[in-house]
C-alpha cells in the first residue's frame, strides 16, 4: 500500500481550500479510523449500514474535491491485490447450493460473505485514498505521531516513504543497463535477468540505505521529517468528529 501511495503525485492542501482540507492532519486521519473500523467491523450481510457508510463517503468526495478518475484508478489497482483474497471467501459452507460442479459449491452463504467483504474493501480504500489525496505523507507522519503511535513504527514508514524514489531510479539504471547489454532481448532469458537484478538490488538498497541513514543522522535527523508549524484543532474539526461519530452510530443503530 505505502509503494503505491509513493508512485503518484499526492494533492497537498495547498492546492485546495474545502471544509476537509481546512481540518488538521490529525482530525482527518482520526475521521478516516473511525470510517474505516466501522465499516470492517460491521457483520457481514448488514447492507443497510453500509448504504449509510457509502452516502457519507460519498459527500466526504464531493467536500473534499478530491478527482474522481485519479481516485477509482487506485482503488481499482489495489482493489486486484485484494481481490485475490476476496475470491477465496464465496466457497463457503452454508445456506441454499446455488451452483455446484464436483467438489466446487457456490451457496448463498458464500455469496454473502463476498458481497460483504468486498463492499467492506471498496469502501475502506475509497475513503483511505481521500486521506492520501488531500494530505501530505509528512503531515500524516506527524499526525501519526501525535496520536501516540510508537515512535519506531513512524519511523518506519518515513524511510520507505522517502526510499521509494531511491528504489525505483535504482532498477530503472539497472534495467536500462540490461537493455544496454542485449540481456532483455530473449524472453526466456528475461526471468533469469530479472531475478538476478532483484537480489542485486537488495545488496545495493541496503548499503546505499546505510548510507542515506548515516547522512540524515548527520543533519540532524530526529525520526520525522521537519514541518513548518503545526496547525491547532478548532471548533471546525470538533464539529466534524462529532458528526463522523453520528453517522456510524446511526449506521449501526438501524439493526439494533
Amino acid at each position: 500500500m505505502l509503494l503505491h501511495l509513493g508512485a503518484v503525485l499526492l494533492a497537498t492542501e495547498s492546492q485546495t481550500n474545502t471544509i476537509w482540507t481546512r481540518l488538521t492532519a490529525r482530525s482527518r486521519l482520526l475521521c478516516t479510523l473511525l470510517i474505516v473500523f466501522a465499516t470492517a467491523l460491521t457483520p457481514n450481510g448488514r447492507w443497510w449500514t453500509w448504504a449509510v457508510y457509502a452516502i457519507s463517503i460519498a459527500l466526504l468526495i464531493l467536500i473534499s474535491r478530491v478527482p474522481l478518475l485519479p481516485l477509482l484508478k487506485r482503488v481499482a489497482v489495489e482493489l486486484v491485490f485484494v481481490g485475490v483474497v476476496l475470491i477465496g471467501t464465496l466457497f463457503r459452507q452454508g445456506g441454499d447450493v446455488l451452483f455446484q460442479w464436483g467438489w466446487i459449491q457456490i451457496t448463498t452463504e458464500g455469496v454473502t460473505v463476498l458481497g460483504s467483504v468486498t463492499l467492506k474493501a471498496f469502501l475502506s480504500l475509497l475513503t483511505v485514498n481521500v486521506l492520501i489525496l488531500t494530505t501530505s505523507i509528512t503531515a500524516l507522519l506527524h499526525a501519526l505521531a501525535e496520536l501516540r503511535t510508537p515512535p519506531l513504527l513512524v519511523a518506519i514508514f518515513s524511510s520507505m516513504y522517502r526510499y521509494i524514489n531511491v528504489l525505483v531510479d535504482e532498477f530503472n539504471s539497472m534495467q536500462r543497463a540490461a537493455r544496454s547489454r542485449n540481456l532483455m532481448s530473449d524472453p526466456r532469458r528475461q526471468r533469469t535477468v530479472i531475478g538476478n537484478m532483484i537480489g542485486s538490488l537488495f545488496i545495493r538498497t541496503y548499503e546505499r540505505g546505510d548510507r542515506v541513514h548515516q547522512a540524515m543522522l548527520a543533519r540532524g535527523y530526529s525520526g520525522l521529517p521537519p514541518v513548518a508549524k503545526m496547525p491547532q484543532p478548532s471548533r471546525l474539526d470538533v464539529a466534524l468528529l462529532t458528526l463522523t461519530i453520528v453517522i456510524l452510530l446511526i449506521g449501526q443503530a438501524i439493526y439494533l
